[in-house]
C-alpha cells in the first residue's frame, strides 16, 4: 500500500506517529516560508506542512506543487496549537509535518475550480464534460456515498422481509409502458430488434407465476423520454418489487415503512403524516389540479360550477354550456402579488391550455361608510355583479389580503391550469418547506382515458396489466371511462415517486381489457402470448410497486436536478458530453446489423 492512513481519519490520538498519506493537492498556502498543503482523498482533508528549515529537500519538491497534483508523503502527526484548530474538519486538530514527498502524477490546470465554494461558477456543460473532475467535489462525492448506503439499506430491508433479489433481462421485448423504447438491432436475426426494458413489468409478473412470491431488485430501466429536472433521459433505476397473494393494502404496508425509514435515515426532513394520507385520483385532481400534489401546503381548489352557471359572465357561462367547469383557487395572502406576478401566473396557466386566468383581489382596505369588511377588485366584477362576487368570496372562504383565481374550460384543462398556478403560488409565498417530506398515496386511477395521439380512441390511462375494479363484469357492462383500476402512486412534495398496481392475472380479463383499448386477440397473443400462457397455468393474485430510487434521492438530498444523483449523467439534451454519446458508428458496423443510415 502507498499509504498507512486516509486523509479523513487522523486525530490527536495519532500525534507523534509516522504516517504515509496519498491523495490530491486541494489547496496550497505559503506562510513565512512554510508551505501548507491541504491533501484530499474521498475520506476528507489533512493539512500538510513543509518547513524548509527542517526538511529542505521535501520543501523544494513541495514548492513545485499545484492544484490537483497527486502526491504521496511521509511525515509525523503533530497536534495543532489551540488557536489553529479547524473545527469544520474531522482532522482539524492535527497536521502532518512532512519529511518525504513523492509526486505521483501532475495535473493540467483544471477547467473549473474543484473547491466547493467556487464550483457553481462553472456552467453545467463544462462540468459534465469533465465529470471525472466534477466528482472530486465534496457535495457530489457525498451524494454517491449516500446513494451506495441507501441502496444497501433497501436491500437489507427487503431481505429481512423474506424477499428474493432477482435480476431480470436487459435485452427484452417492446412493451406498452407509455414511453418510447430504446431498440437494439439483432445481428443474428436481421430485421428484428430487442428493446431495453422500460420496466421489468412482465418479467416480475412471470416470477409470481413461477412461485417466487416476494421479489425485488434495484432495476435499471430505459425510456426514450425528453429530459426534465426530475427525469433523467435514457436510463434510471427503480426499487422494483412484487408480491403474490396480496391485495392493495398489503403492498402499501410493505412499501410505506421503507419510504418513512429512508426519509428519516438519509435526510433531515420530517415526515409530515404517518400513515401517509390516501387521496383518490379524482379528489386529487379536483382539490390540487394534479395527481402528484404537494401537500406541504393547503391552497385547495374549489369547484364553483353550480354557483356561477347562470351568471352573466360569458367566459364562465360558455365553458359550462360546452360541458366544462369553473373552479376557484383561493390563495391566502395572495393580494400582495403585483400586476407583473399575476401576468406571470396567467402565462403559466396558458401554458397548460387555459385561455386566461381571471381573478378577484380581496383588498384589506375597506371604506368606513360601507358595511363590508373588505373591497373586491377585479375586471370581472362588472360582469358577475356585486352580489354574486360576494357569494363566491364566501363560498371559497376568502378574507382580506387573499386573491382568488378562476379556471373556466374543460375539466382537464381547468385542473391543469389551476394546479400549475397553485404550485407556483406555493413557491412564491415560501410555502414549500424543505424540512418536510409530505408523502401520500394517490389511488383509484381510471383504467382508460382518451388517447393523446388519436382523437376519440380509448386507451389505457396507466399500466395496461392492472386489474380493473369489478373484473370482467365491469369491462363488459360499464362505460370504459367509468372503470377504475387497482392502480396507485406514491407522491412526495409534488413528485411522483412510485407507481404500482394489483395486476391482472386472468386471461379472459386480459383479452377484454386490451380489446377495449383496440387490441385484437391475435395482436395480444403476438405481443403478450407468453403472459397469457403463463396465466393459463395457475397464476396467483399479485401486485407491487416500483419507487424511483433516483427521484427519491433527489428529493431527500435537496438536489436541484436529478442529474446530480448519477455518477455520469446525460445533460439536458440527453447527451453524454464526456463520452460524446450518442455517436455515429461505422458503415461496416451498420452493415453487420443490416441497417442503413438514411441521413448519409
Amino acid at each position: 500500500m502507498l499509504r498507512t492512513h486516509t486523509c479523513g481519519e487522523l486525530t490527536k490520538k495519532e500525534a507523534g506517529e509516522t504516517v504515509e498519506l496519498a491523495g490530491w493537492v486541494h489547496r496550497r498556502r505559503d506562510h513565512g516560508g512554510i508551505i501548507f498543503i491541504d491533501l484530499r482523498d474521498r475520506y476528507g482533508l489533512t493539512q500538510l506542512t513543509f518547513d524548509p528549515e527542517a526538511r529542505k529537500e521535501a520543501w523544494q519538491e513541495a514548492d513545485k506543487l499545484r492544484a490537483e497534483w497527486v502526491i504521496k508523503i511521509k511525515g509525523k502527526v503533530a497536534a495543532r496549537p489551540a488557536g489553529m484548530v479547524n473545527k469544520k474538519l474531522k482532522t482539524g486538530e492535527i497536521e502532518v509535518e512532512c519529511f518525504e514527498l513523492k509526486i505521483l502524477s501532475e495535473s493540467k490546470t483544471p477547467p473549473f475550480e474543484i473547491d466547493e465554494e467556487k464550483a457553481g461558477e462553472a456552467n453545467e456543460h463544462i462540468r459534465l464534460k469533465y465529470r471525472f473532475l466534477d466528482l472530486r467535489r465534496e457535495r457530489l462525492r457525498e451524494i454517491l456515498i449516500k446513494r451506495d448506503q441507501l441502496m444497501q439499506y433497501v436491500r437489507d430491508y427487503f431481505h429481512e422481509r423474506d424477499f428474493i433479489e432477482i435480476q431480470t433481462p436487459i435485452l427484452a421485448n417492446s412493451s406498452p409502458e407509455g414511453a418510447r423504447d430504446y431498440l437494439v438491432p439483432s445481428r443474428i436475426y436481421p430485421g428484428k430488434f430487442y428493446a431495453l426494458p422500460q420496466a421489468p413489468q412482465q418479467f416480475k409478473q412471470l416470477l409470481m407465476v413461477a412461485g417466487f412470491d416476494k421479489y425485488f431488485q434495484i432495476a435499471p430501466c430505459f425510456r426514450d423520454e425528453d429530459p426534465r429536472a426530475d427525469r433523467h433521459p435514457g436510463d434510471f433505476y427503480q426499487i422494483d418489487m412484487e408480491m403474490s397473494f396480496v391485495e392493495q393494502e398489503d403492498v402499501w404496508q410493505a412499501v410505506e415503512p421503507l419510504m418513512i425509514e429512508l426519509t428519516e435515515k438519509f435526510s433531515k426532513k420530517k415526515v409530515l403524516s404517518k400513515p401517509f394520507p390516501r387521496v383518490t385520483y379524482m379528489d386529487s385532481m379536483n382539490k390540487y389540479g394534479t395527481d402528484k400534489p404537494d401537500l406541504r401546503f393547503g391552497l385547495e381548489i374549489i369547484p364553483i360550477t353550480n354557483l356561477v352557471k347562470d351568471c352573466g359572465f360569458a367566459v364562465f357561462a360558455e365553458a359550462i354550456k360546452s360541458g366544462g367547469v369553473v373552479h376557484a383557487l383561493k390563495v391566502d395572502n395572495g393580494a400582495k402579488f403585483s400586476r407583473k406576478e399575476i401576468d406571470e401566473l396567467t402565462e403559466i396557466a396558458k401554458s397548460k391550455g387555459a385561455k386566461g386566468l381571471a381573478y378577484i383581489i380581496i383588498s384589506s382596505k375597506f371604506k368606513v361608510q360601507s358595511s363590508k369588511l373588505f373591497e373586491l377588485k377585479s375586471p370581472i366584477i362588472k360582469f358577475l355583479g356585486d352580489k354574486l362576487a360576494d357569494k363566491i368570496v364566501k363560498e371559497v372562504g376568502g378574507k382580506p389580503g387573499d386573491i382568488i383565481f378562476f379556471g373556466a374550460d374543460s375539466w382537464r384543462i381547468v385542473c391543469a391550469c389551476l394546479g400549475a398556478a397553485r404550485n407556483e403560488c406555493g413557491a412564491r409565498l415560501g410555502l414549500k418547506d424543505e424540512k418536510i417530506a409530505a408523502w401520500c398515496w394517490i389511488y383509484d386511477y381510471p383504467m382508460y382515458d382518451y388517447s393523446e395521439l388519436e382523437e376519440g380512441k380509448i386507451d389505457f390511462s396507466h399500466n395496461p396489466f392492472s386489474m380493473p375494479q369489478g373484473g370482467l363484469k365491469a369491462l363488459e357492462e360499464k362505460n370504459p371511462l367509468d372503470i377504475l383500476a387497482y392502480q396507485y402512486d406514491i407522491v412526495c412534495n409534488g413528485y411522483e415517486v412510485s407507481s404500482g398496481a394489483i395486476r391482472n392475472h386472468e386471461p379472459d380479463i386480459m383479452y377484454k381489457a386490451f380489446e377495449i383499448a383496440g387490441y385484437a386477440k391475435e395482436e395480444v397473443d403476438k405481443k403478450f402470448g407468453h403472459m397469457v400462457r403463463a396465466f393459463e397455468y395457475g397464476a396467483p393474485p399479485h401486485g407491487g410497486a416500483a419507487p424511483g430510487i433516483d427521484r427519491i434521492m433527489m428529493i431527500l438530498f435537496d438536489c436541484e436536478s436529478i442529474r446530480d444523483i448519477y455518477a455520469f449523467p446525460k445533460d439536458g439534451q440527453a447527451r453524454d458530453v464526456m463520452m460524446d454519446s450518442p455517436s455515429e458508428v461505422s458503415e461496416k458496423h451498420l452493415k453487420e446489423l443490416n441497417l442503413k443510415n438514411l441521413n448519409n
